[in-house]
């Protein structure tokens, strides 16, 4: 079955940016729709943004303006480019990739966002 494996979370500044990878086969990246969703201690997990397998997207309010979702289907890369962070981002985000009839998750990385 399919894996999915996040990478690029870490300590970030207030103000800074990081940009994190999801990998994941080429079944996934031809026909599935994918999001990255987050879930802080104590909280609910949320979703973060979407991208349909043609390219369209959606972000929660919180991110609109400082999120960019993207996907590189050749590559079967999808990324989550998060700039002027703020500590209510801190979080683990995931990468979730959702078919007709089955869904995936990663296994998260955290982000930390602290001066």
């Amino acid at each position: 079955q399919v894996q999915l494996v996040e990478s690029g979370g870490g300590l970030v500044q207030p103000g800074g940016s990081l940009r994190l990878s999801c990998a994941g086969s080429p079944r996934i990246f031809r026909t599935y729709e994918m999001h990255w969703y987050r879930q802080a201690p104590g909280k609910q997990r949320e979703l973060v943004a979407g991208i349909t397998s043609g390219g369209v997207t959606n972000y929660a309010d919180s991110v609109k303006g400082r999120f960019i979702i993207e996907r590189d289907n050749p590559r079967t890369m999808m990324y989550l480019q998060m700039n002027n962070l703020e500590s209510e981002d801190t979080a683990v985000y995931y990468c979730h990739a959702l078919g007709d009839i089955e869904e995936f998750w990663g296994q998260g990385t955290q982000v930390t966002v602290s001066s």
